[in-house]
């Protein structure tokens, strides 16, 4: 019988990343006073009340499984834990009490776990990794509420990206959410026909900054051209610019390669300004203005 018992509880902690929940033991016909022993014999170590592993080594991301089976049936992993899952935030931004949205049932509290008691649909419950989380459009909207513009914005795009999604669906979410903090932000950033701008370095970010500050034509950044993904591109003006973070390491090889890749972006017609970390941070003003020119001279190019 404790062989039948123990295989039982290894066979469903399995599909669980190491988890156990006392109902699903339950209805594995494993009795209150058999589940107890085993926890006295730390064999089923207690997570939350309730939720246990099976054995001493912790999976990655069981910490946000057991949250959300310690919520119950109806509940989903959401907001930043939800984004960091979805790859939409950075891994350093996953938070402690962890992130979960229910339904309807569970009305009780948890330690370490922030319960959001929310009207979700059909469309929001999705599947991840065995992770039960809302999906990548209802993150985005709960993310509207907690996070400033611009990191927002990266989010956005980080989805469009990753997710390929739907901008008319968000849009059309946003709206009918018209009253949900941070709506106005999301809609806001859904108009803009440049769409949610993504850069993968601080030097990309400063720039981008300094774009919008002097109010110039919004690019495309991190863009594919063949076999090379470009940081920013004005389609229309044909220009591309590539910025050196503050971590770049001239070489010989390095400056040949750049060099190889200009060619070839020049040789399809575009024209390609380098900015470098220096100039960023110690020179914008003539750095912008230098930018300024170019798009004005492949602007009036391109208008001919």
């Amino acid at each position: 019988m404790t062989l039948a018992v123990d295989e039982l509880i290894e066979r469903l902690a399995c599909t669980q990343l190491g988890l156990v929940t006392r109902p699903q033991l339950r209805e594995c016909g494993i009795a209150d006073d058999v589940i107890d022993r085993r926890v006295r014999a730390n064999r089923l170590r207690k997570v939350h009340r309730g939720v246990y592993r099976v054995g001493p080594l912790v999976a990655p991301r069981s910490c946000e499984l057991a949250a959300v089976l310690a919520c119950g049936p109806h509940a989903l992993l959401s907001h930043r834990n939800a984004g960091t899952l979805w790859q939409l935030l950075p891994a350093d931004a996953e938070t402690a009490p962890i992130d979960v949205s229910v339904s309807r049932g569970n009305r009780g509290r948890r330690p370490n776990i922030r319960m959001h008691r929310v009207s979700l649909s059909a469309d929001d419950d999705t599947n991840l990794e065995g992770i039960p989380v809302t999906s990548v459009r209802r993150t985005i909207l709960d993310l509207a509420a907690l996070l400033g513009g611009r990191d927002l914005e990266r989010a956005l795009a980080q989805a469009e990206r990753l997710h390929r999604l739907d901008r008319s669906t968000l849009r059309s979410m946003a709206t009918s959410h018209a009253g949900r903090p941070g709506a106005p932000v999301l809609r806001g950033l859904l108009q803009n026909e440049a769409g949610p701008a993504l850069t993968r370095s601080e030097a990309e970010e400063r720039f981008l900054g300094l774009i919008r500050k002097a109010q110039l034509p919004a690019p495309e950044t991190n863009v594919q051209l063949g076999e090379y993904e470009v940081d920013f591109l004005w389609r229309r003006e044909q220009l591309v610019v590539e910025v050196d973070g503050f971590a770049f390491q001239s070489s010989r090889q390095n400056f040949e390669t750049d060099r190889r890749r200009d060619a070839r972006l020049t040789a399809r017609g575009l024209s390609v300004m380098r900015v470098t970390w220096r100039q960023v941070v110690h020179e914008p003003e003539a750095m912008v203005a230098r930018l300024a020119q170019s798009l004005v001279r492949m602007g009036n190019s391109a208008g001919q």
